[in-house]
């Protein structure tokens, strides 16, 4: 082995009042941060389209705001008598309220609460086999979703009017809410058909003498928008259901009278509809009647009531065009409509897509806690067998390697932990260029079997691999600057390697700084999602990762793939793929734990989970041949990489999914069901977690923070890995960014595995 040459003193302090030049590290960390900060927005913009998306769907799917029409007794004093009493067209031409009637012997065909993809192409289909118009009030939030029965209702010489955008009862909305049903759905019709229009029918409204006060003011001021609304003379109560017979005597007026009539192609299952409308207009052809629209209607009759005749806005007067109340949409308004049906389209694609990924998600998410609860169990009785053993007790010294860049809080509680070892062990302290005296602390300590090697700054992996090279022994094991072991630690982790099939050991690193609300979280995290998942793999045989706060290695086996690899920023979990693919073993060893000191703020953890979560890719990239090779390596290639790909990537990406939809259906479906599913989900995770204490003998006490844990610290963890794969996906590069250490966690007392509370 050839010893490489070790600068003989570090860099020399900067002069007093001198500001310090970066470097190089820091200064590549600065350009990171710049160069990432695009692909931050990018990641935001993504989540805020996909919150978009969602929150269109849920209002064209839904009644937002309630619908509160349910009223007994309403006074009607406000409303003119002639209104009470008129006809069921009623207009405000000059600000007056005026009302027409249907001629004798006509029908106003009107249908409600389309269109509905189902029903209303029979309704159009039935309306042109017999050349009998309609007249449709249409539901913008339908009409948006479904733009192409509209263009084909208006072509075939049908006329349309508006029914809000959301289907609410306007007589207890706000004006703003009224104005924005209103113009919403009109924007709908201009997307649609290119078209906008003067009538409207209000949904839950009858006939003309159930106005009360709450709905005419709605009324009084719609007119004076130019509004036509549209009542009924004839109901044929066919949402009843209550048979096609009964659908046709109820829609039939008495002595001959015109009437508007209402049937409805949407809102429920319309068979006995589409079955009764054939039979309703032969039978009314037969009596004589003609069928016509209501612009036709308003055209063939004077007006009665209060003003001065004349039709609704736009209306010609002579009857020649059964569409009068139709205005082509043009400028901001049809540009705006065609947005909001392309929007909806959008949409209309999305959620379905994603509903079908939430199953497949929710599947996973499942599959893997009851595959970790069954195997954690298993290997858990496996490797506390009494007669269980790895061979010959692993006795002999071990050289341990601590790589330290500016660890100056950290690396005297670190060395005093590893003096206290109970196995025979050297130290190598790898000093990587450290500018704030971490060498000399080190050095200045006087413990036994301490060695400093001086390095200048080249990273983690460098200092790693010198170390490599330093030690005398053939078993090394490598740590963090910021961890303390426990006394038993490095024997309890060195002990698989009395396997001569086992290449490397990973131990249990553990939460020190967990008496924070952050430490608390990542301490849930630590235990259910990291430990929990090791006795997974290492049962499989795929053990994807081997900590960086602990784990031992042959120095034989590091040497063979070349050592620590700078090809990626987890130099971790690719030495450890590149172990399995040269044929070694690779366990976990639950009693060898390590206290290390986790991420104390939100930037500082992004930072540290956006690393990892961009290395691993980096490493399942870097390793995608393994896919296609025979023995260790295949096998991890064929069971861990598509383990860690499912449950580290791809499940976490869509695991949002989850959240999104428990908050879409609060709002918009059904709040008890949805918040009964994600009490039951959170359930299961707390058995999990609950399982996972037990076993690393952890206190109960910190489950507490976990609902609070799903609420928020979970979807900063999504943000970081969608950060991560836009990262991956535009080709960006990562830089190592060094975290700010507090010195905090100590040796915790004895080897209970309590920790230090």
């Amino acid at each position: 082995m050839t010893t490489p040459t070790t600068p003989s003193t570090p860099p020399n302090p900067p002069a007093r009042g001198r500001r310090r030049a970066p470097s190089r590290m820091e200064r590549a960390a600065g350009r990171a941060a710049a160069l990432q900060r695009p692909r931050v927005l990018l990641a935001l913009l993504l989540l805020l389209a996909l919150t978009c998306v969602m929150l269109l769907d849920g209002y064209l799917r839904a009644e937002v705001g309630g619908d509160q029409r349910v009223r007994t007794g309403a006074p009607a004093g406000d409303v003119p008598d002639e209104v009470l009493d008129g006809g069921p067209i009623l207009s405000f031409p000059g600000g007056q309220a005026t009302t027409v009637s249907v001629p004798d012997k006509t029908i106003v065909l009107t249908f409600d609460d389309g269109p509905d993809p189902t029903w209303t192409p029979q309704v159009l289909e039935i309306l042109e086999k017999y050349d009998v118009p309609g007249t449709f009030f249409l539901v913008g939030s339908m009409v948006s979703r479904h733009p192409g029965i509209v263009r084909d209702m208006v072509e075939q010489g049908n006329e349309v009017g508006v029914h809000t955008f959301t289907h609410v009862d306007l007589s207890y909305q706000s004006q703003a809410r009224v104005t924005r049903e209103i113009e919403q759905t009109q924007l709908a019709l201009a997307g649609a058909a290119g078209i906008t229009t003067t009538l409207l029918r209000a949904p839950y409204s009858s006939q003309t003498d159930a106005i009360d006060n709450y709905s005419w003011p709605v009324y009084e001021s719609l007119g004076e928008d130019g509004y036509t609304s549209v009542f009924v003379d004839t109901d044929s109560d066919d949402w009843k259901r209550p048979g096609v017979s009964k659908i046709v005597e109820w829609a039939t007026p008495e002595d001959g009278e015109g009437a508007s009539v209402l049937f409805h192609d949407a809102g429920g299952e319309r068979s006995q509809t589409i079955e009764a409308l054939p039979k309703y207009i032969e039978k009314m052809k037969a009596k004589g009647y003609t069928f016509t629209t209501v612009s036709g209607a308003m055209a063939d009759q004077q007006p009665t009531g209060a003003g001065p005749a004349g039709g609704a806005p736009g209306t010609t007067g002579s009857g020649d065009s059964l569409q009068a109340a139709h205005h082509a949409a043009t400028g901001a308004t049809l540009y705006e409509g065609k947005a909001l049906v392309a929007a909806v389209a959008v949409a209309e694609w999305t959620v379905p897509a994603l509903s079908v990924g939430l199953v497949i998600v929710g599947v996973a998410v499942m599959g893997r806690f009851a595959m970790m609860l069954v195997l954690a169990r298993r290997h858990h009785r496996q490797r506390n067998r009494r007669r269980f053993s790895w061979g010959p007790p692993v006795t002999g010294p071990v050289s341990v390697i601590v790589p330290a860049y500016n660890e100056k809080e950290c690396i005297e509680a670190t060395l005093r932990s590893l003096a206290r070892s109970t196995h025979p062990i050297e130290i190598v302290v790898v000093d990587d260029g450290s500018t704030d005296g971490t060498a000399e602390i080190a050095e200045s300590l006087g413990l036994p079997g301490v060695r400093v090697v001086r390095q200048a700054n080249a990273g983690k992996p460098a200092a790693l691999n010198n170390g490599v090279r330093h030690a005398r022994y053939d078993i090394v094991v490598m740590m963090d600057g910021d961890t303390v072991f426990e006394p038993d630690t490095v024997r309890h982790l060195v002990q698989p390697l009395a396997d001569p099939s086992v290449g490397a050991v990973a131990g249990n690193a553990k939460v020190g700084n967990r008496r924070t609300l952050i430490g608390a979280w990542q301490h849930i995290e630590y235990v259910m999602g990291f430990n929990l998942d090791r006795r997974m793999y290492d049962l499989l045989r795929c053990m994807p990762t081997i900590p960086g706060a602990i784990g031992a290695f042959r120095r034989e086996a590091v040497l063979q793939v070349g050592g620590m690899s700078h090809d990626t920023l987890a130099e971790d979990t690719d030495i450890t793929i590149a172990l399995h693919r040269a044929g070694w073993r690779v366990v976990y060893e639950e009693h060898a734990r390590a206290w290390t000191e986790a991420p104390g703020s939100l930037g500082q953890l992004w930072s540290q989970r956006y690393r990892w979560s961009y290395g691993t890719m980096q490493a399942l990239w870097k390793h995608r041949r393994c896919l296609t090779d025979k023995g260790p390596s295949g096998r991890f290639g064929r069971v861990g990489m598509p383990l860690v790909v499912l449950f580290q990537v791809v499940t976490p990406v869509f695991a949002p999914l989850i959240d999104v939809f428990t908050v879409y259906s609060m709002v918009f479906v059904d709040f008890r069901a949805a918040l009964l599913a994600w009490l039951a989900v959170l359930a299961v995770q707390l058995v999990c977690a609950a399982y996972a204490f037990r076993l690393d003998r952890e206190r109960y006490r910190y489950l507490l923070m976990m609902p609070l844990q799903q609420l928020a610290y979970r979807q900063m963890m999504y943000l970081v890995l969608i950060h991560s794969c836009v990262t991956a996906l535009t080709g960006g590069r990562l830089r190592w960014q060094k975290l700010k250490r507090t010195g905090e966690v100590g040796a915790p007392a004895g080897t209970t595995g309590t920790g230090t509370g």
